[in-house]
């Protein structure tokens, strides 16, 4: 496995875990859903994240980014699905949680270099 889905991978499994604390836990939605949501947020979050603004703007921009971006999928996920609910409070948990755990991320990658540009 290459680096970047290795960091890909852990990436996801900090996300899905955060979702299903702030979402599912909390909000009692499915896992299932959690797990739509958690796999929607890792994509952006490493598409625009990682990939633009970490390089750009540094490593507390680009995990406050990360968590509302977060925030915001899971936000569009309860407008178009009728059995996945949010409230303000479980969507700052999450978006919280996101920028706690990429903030940490980021410095791991920045320093252990794990991605291959």
């Amino acid at each position: 496995m290459s680096k970047t889905a290795t960091a890909l991978l852990v990436k996801f499994v900090m996300t899905f875990i955060f979702a299903a604390a702030a979402l599912a836990f909390l909000r009692g939605n499915t896992l299932g859903w959690v797990f739509l949501v958690a796999i929607l947020a890792t994509g952006l979050n490493y598409l625009v994240g990682d990939l633009l603004v970490l390089p750009s703007f540094g490593n507390i921009v680009a995990s406050v980014g990360d968590g509302i971006m977060a925030a915001l999928v899971a936000y569009i996920v309860d407008l178009l699905v009728p059995a996945f609910r949010t409230t303000a409070p479980s969507l700052l948990i999450f978006a919280v949680l996101v920028a706690l755990g990429e903030y940490f991320f980021h410095q791991y990658l920045l320093r252990a270099e794990k991605v291959e540009p």
